[in-house]
């Protein structure tokens, strides 16, 4: 479903040497896999993350979402990509202020013209456990109800890729465990595939693979320090939810 061969993006900051961000990164992700992308701020992710949107060109290599090549699209074929295709995941600080849960879930319903947008996004909602917090304001949202409604609004059209940018960094371990849970059977469901950047160590613990982006190249992710193995706290979330 997503292929990225030998992907580079550099960049050149005066006349220093040139910062290798993403530099030779190539892996595959099937629909409905869960890939978790470790590293430390700085460490190239989000620039990866944007090349696989689509929001920056690659120096070489390319991207392709079911064998299409994103890079070649046009601005507006890719814009459509990004609207029906992809579920980007952004900070909490992203939603609208002011306007309320449902409003922000539904934006992108909305901007593909869809009739009764906010009837579809009303059972996403209720999934995610906002059923009586979808009329409260941004204001009035704690910070893991709105990684909720952002997690809705990437999600309110079933694209086939999530691509989520720290999606917990300002949620603690709890909120942590049972925002990336959701995230993840939502996916499953929908058949979509996650792409989970974070800096997080527990984060991984949710994915079917991880990777650790150093020096702009992909290492297969197996920190000493992390006792539960990858993949392990999703299946341990989700004994716990049957039992």
């Amino acid at each position: 479903m997503l292929e990225l061969r030998d992907l580079r993006k550099h960049y050149r900051v005066g006349g220093g040497e040139p910062i290798r961000a993403v530099d030779g990164v190539s892996l595959t992700l099937a629909a409905g896999e869960f890939l978790a992308l470790y590293g430390p701020s700085g460490s190239g992710k989000t620039t990866l993350l944007e090349l696989i949107a689509g929001l920056r060109t690659p120096n070489a290599g390319a991207v392709l979402l079911d064998g299409r090549d994103i890079a070649a699209l046009s601005r507006r074929e890719r814009d459509e990509c990004r609207l029906r295709e992809l579920g980007i995941i952004g900070q909490p600080h992203n939603l609208i202020p002011g306007a309320r849960a449902i409003q922000n879930a539904s934006l992108k319903l909305l901007l593909a013209n869809a009739r009764t947008a906010n009837s579809r996004i009303e059972p996403l909602l209720e999934r995610l456990g906002l059923g009586e917090r979808m009329r409260h304001r941004t204001e009035q949202l704690s910070m893991g109800e709105r990684q909720r409604v952002l997690i809705a609004m990437a999600l309110a059209l079933e694209p086939k890729l999530v691509l989520a940018d720290e999606p917990t960094g300002n949620l603690d371990t709890q909120r942590t465990r049972e925002v990336l849970a959701l995230l993840r059977e939502l996916c499953a469901e929908r058949g979509s595939a996650v792409v989970l950047a974070t800096h997080d160590p527990q984060a991984a613990g949710f994915a079917d693979q991880a990777y650790e982006l150093r020096d702009g190249r992909l290492r297969e992710y197996r920190p000493e320090h992390l006792l539960i193995p990858v993949g392990s706290l999703r299946e341990d979330v989700s004994g716990e939810a049957g039992g």
